[in-house]
């Protein structure tokens, strides 16, 4: 990367006296003051040199090194800010998982369009990030869950004028390093031991210079400069193989490890041991892991070295951990027996704790988006507990770190918890027979269980790779199971939340301006003037664009207005209205002509009702979260005319109590007759009031956002609403059904159209009435009875089948001898179980059993040989099957076939013997 060499040569470093060097062993430039220094400081190069020789004056625990960071660059004049969620598609819709801190910021701030909610500002964020996985517990440095704490500042350049909506420089790579340096100092670190490497950062269309801070071979901090664009005739060329040019705005991103933080100041063997100390503790005791001081003294020794071991940088993890044993001269084996339960441990504590993250900011189990990564972080937590013998409830480990991190929402934690236990207890059970079927497929094969299977098997069925090798082994296949193998799963999942592309703008609608929207401004309005833009001619129709409407486009789940546009000489129906960049298309089947002054009309009780089931929409949301918990969050929602619905994030079947709860609540909003809000405030002042839950419907762009106050329900939202609830006038909930595993869908309807529905259900239960001649109060009662008594004769049929069966089978009707086997052949005109029963019955006494039917038209066999007899009961009904034009088949002990030819049935019969001879000759 030299094109950037420059960027690198800091003011701040020449003052500081610093030397830029390159590491023989990892080949990357870095600065350093230590003139002697050869190698950059990180592993493999340098080992951890501050286990048990801590690398600041004092030790920290994560809550006390938390605010010491925060309250240092708060004195360094950085504005604090509340950590974001986890979840990071409550704001965004490119990601699922918050990932960075910056990720709190992007697209709207870091794309200029909106302010940051300070600038500079500071941050510890806590993060998830899937892809290290298969790291955490082995390397004793990565943790699934960790908290970034930093530092950032919000720059725009002079000449970009008022473009973006912050401007001028706050500061810049100088400052950054200084204001890095000083933590350390203020630390108290020897800041000759410090080293910056060089290394250009990359991601996400953007790029620019960025240092990565080591200290004793512990990466503490990461300085990103984002400063550049993805631009093919860019100056640049960066390690990702595409140019970058500088861009407008420029930002610091910067990234502080409180976990490693607080390892550091402690000097423990892992950084599981500084994060987690009680829970390790009570894993330890609980699973029976206990170590002599000879043991002990050589995980000491092996932690030191474990920076070898990362998936992402070594081929294979068994031959990095071999170096590492041959490097302390002790044996491979050994000392895997040795780690192997404590890096189970250390991923136990480490993934509770990202339970507790993921379920206490209220993200529910499901199979798809941050439900899916959770539910695959629990089956494998829960498959670590039991493989390390721990017998404690996963939900009281999940438990300990909820209350640790001050969630309040525990029980429904512990709740969700508990029940995706069950889930997934029964999901193996089903999918078990899934394994055994392909393991018996690949042994015959002679070939390993492709990696694809393993993820499609895990993905479809929760079955985890450690299963498929235990039951591939016993049907002697092989499984070759990846180190990484968790994170090819969560890669295949992460960018679920990636959002598509918007189209380009055709250059006709770039040329018009932003549609006037009218129906904010007063949403009870159905009539206005406007004047033709232009009208565009589509296959089917014209596109119609006006410079003010208050036709409401589609979008948010409620439906486009319909109606008219009239001039003095024409009228054409408006039938669908949708936006584009802000400017709205109504589509009508003629022309008005463009220019023309027209008025617009709109379907008055089409608008109506969706404003109705819009507002109910929300008041459903509302009770729902009521009823069920404050987890439950918005997964989708459809308004209509008739009926509208509501699909929530619920780890549980809504039951039918719960539903009357619901209604209960919802139609006691509607009595109060609250007012219904709208207010456009600036969106960091509405984030900090009433959280993400404001982005229930989605996430609107700008810097002032549009919410719609429902009684204590505020939620950004575009849409047409009435003006109190008791204009809703009744909500009715027609029904409840599972969406998905995870997602529970509402369907009601409100007002007049749950007037019909509540009619078209009475009028179901009075002709039910009607037929069975009863009142409609006795309805469920006489059609329970009805339902036990048809049960009942059913089982007395399939009883008389089996005792007429049985008396066939002994009548000896046909009986005839093969080899010294009895064998029965019969034509018996009954259906299929009829044929199967009595076949079983001779079966059992010994006898071989060829029967026929020419019951429905056509020929039909069933043939069953005793166990131990030389004859193939498939082979048998495929050649009588042939007799009659058709086919059949089957295991050697039971077969079954048929075909058209229902006249050959009698001769076909005849032949049976015969048949019976030849296979068994065969």
């Amino acid at each position: 990367m030299s094109e950037l060499e420059a960027e690198y040569r800091l003011d701040y470093f020449e003052e500081e006296g610093f030397h830029r060097k390159q590491c023989p062993v990892t080949g990357v430039h870095f600065w350093t003051r230590d003139p002697d220094r050869e190698t950059c400081g990180e592993p493999p190069a340098d080992d951890y040199s501050f286990i048990d020789n801590p690398g600041f004056d004092e030790e920290y625990s994560l809550e006390e090194m938390r605010e010491k960071f925060l309250s240092f660059f708060e004195e360094h004049g950085h504005e604090r800010i509340e950590p974001y969620p986890v979840a990071a598609n409550r704001w965004r819709d490119d990601v699922l998982l918050t990932q960075a801190s910056i990720y709190d910021f992007q697209p709207l701030v870091t794309s200029g369009q909106t302010p940051p909610p300070a600038n500079p500002l500071c941050i510890s964020q806590p993060c998830i990030r899937m892809q290290d996985i298969d790291n955490v517990g082995k390397t004793g440095r990565h943790t699934m869950a960790f908290e970034m704490m930093a530092h950032h500042a919000f720059n725009a350049r002079e000449e970009a004028g008022d473009e973006y909506a912050y401007s001028g420089e706050v500061y810049w790579k100088d400052e950054t390093v200084e204001l890095c340096d000083q933590f350390f100092e203020h630390m108290g670190a020897d800041l000759e031991e410090i080293t910056y490497i060089e290394d250009p950062w990359v991601g996400g269309g953007n790029a620019g210079p960025a240092f990565e801070v080591l200290y004793r071979g512990a990466e503490l901090a990461t300085l990103v400069f984002m400063s550049m664009e993805q631009d093919d005739d860019g100056e640049y060329e960066m390690k990702d193989g595409n140019r970058y040019s500088p861009m407008d705005t420029y930002i610091v991103d910067t990234g502080y490890g409180l976990e490693r933080w607080t390892w550091v100041s402690q000097g423990t063997p892992t950084v599981y041991e500084a994060v987690y100390p009680d829970t390790i503790d009570f894993l330890k005791e609980n699973a029976g892991v206990s170590l002599t001081d000879e043991e002990e003294e050589l995980v000491h020794r092996a932690a030191k070295l474990s920076g070898y071991l990362d998936i992402d940088e070594v081929d294979d993890l068994t031959a990095a951990r071999a170096d590492v044993a041959d490097e302390l001269d002790v044996d491979a084996d050994e000392l895997t027996e040795l780690l192997e339960p404590l890096e189970t441990i250390y991923a136990i504590a480490d993934h509770c704790r990202t339970l507790a993250y993921m379920f206490g900011d209220e993200i529910v189990p499901s199979n798809v988006g941050t439900g899916y990564l959770a539910r695959m972080v629990l089956r494998r937590t829960k498959r670590l507990v039991d493989d390390v013998g721990v017998d404690a409830p996963l939900d009281e480990l999940v438990d300990m770190q909820a209350e640790r991190l001050g969630y309040e929402n525990r029980d429904t934690i512990r709740d969700i918890v508990r029940t995706e236990e069950r889930k997934y207890r029964e999901t193996l059970e089903r999918g078990r027979r899934k394994v055994e079927t392909l393991a018996a497929e690949y042994a015959e094969k002679d070939e390993a269980i492709p990696v694809g299977e393993l993820i499609e098997l895990y993905d479809s069925h929760g079955i985890q790779p450690e299963m498929v090798e235990e039951i591939a082994a016993d049907h002697g296949a092989s499984v070759d199971v990846p180190d990484d193998f968790y994170s090819l799963v969560a890669d295949r999942h992460e960018g679920e939340g990636a959002s598509r592309a918007a189209a380009e703008r055709s250059d006709r609608l770039a040329d018009l301006p932003e549609t006037e929207k009218l129906y904010y401004d007063d949403q009870e309005r159905t009539e206005f003037e406007a004047v033709v833009l232009d009208v565009i001619e589509r296959e089917e129709g014209y596109d119609v664009v006006l410079d003010q409407t208050m036709f409401y486009p589609e979008g948010g789940g409620q439906p486009a207005d319909h109606g008219t546009i009239s001039t003095d000489d024409t009228t054409v129906q408006v039938t669908d209205v949708q936006i584009r960049d802000g400017v709205v298309l109504h589509r009508a089947d003629g022309n008005p002509g463009k220019g023309e002054f027209v008025r617009g009309q709109l379907d008055v009780e089409r608008r109506r009702r969706l404003m109705r089931h819009h507002t109910a929409t929300h008041v459903i949301g509302y009770a729902a979260r009521q009823v069920l918990g404050e987890h439950v969050r918005q997964a989708g929602a459809q308004k209509g005319t008739d009926r509208a619905r509501l699909d929530v994030a619920h780890y549980e079947r809504i039951t039918r109590e719960e539903v009357k709860q619901i209604e209960a609540v919802a139609n006691d909003v509607v009595m109060r007759n609250l007012s219904v809000k709208q207010d456009w405030p600036d969106r960091h002042e509405a984030e900090e009031e009433y959280g993400f839950d404001l982005y229930q419907g989605g996430i609107p762009p700008g810097q002032n956002i549009r919410t719609v106050t429902v009684g204590d329900d505020v939620q950004a939202c575009g849409g047409t609403h009435v003006g109190r609830t008791g204009d809703i006038g009744a909500i009715k909930i027609l029904t409840t059904e599972p969406v998905q595993d995870g997602v529970e869908r509402i369907v009601f309807a409100a007002g007049d159209a749950a007037i019909d529905a509540t009619q078209r259900t009475e009028d179901a239960l009075y002709e039910a009435a009607d037929v069975l001649d009863v009142t409609p109060e006795d309805v469920p009662e006489t059609a329970e009875r009805f339902f036990t008594e048809w049960k009942e004769r059913g089982k007395t049929i399939d009883r008389l089948k089996t005792e007429l069966a049985e008396a066939r089978a002994a009548a000896d009707e046909g009986e005839i001898e093969i080899d010294e086997t009895p064998a029965v052949v019969q034509r018996l005109d009954g259906d299929a179980d009829e044929l199967r029963a009595t076949a079983n019955a001779l079966v059992e006494e010994g006898k071989i059993a060829v029967l026929g039917s020419g019951a429905g038209g056509s020929a039909q066999f069933v043939v069953g040989v005793p166990d131990d007899v030389g004859i193939n009961a498939g082979e048998v009904v495929g050649r009588l099957a042939a007799e009659v034009g058709g086919g059949g088949g089957g295991p050697p002990d039971f077969a079954q076939g048929g075909g058209p030819d229902v006249d050959a049935l009698d001769d076909v019969l005849e032949q049976a013997p015969e048949i019976l001879r030849a296979v068994q000759r065969a």
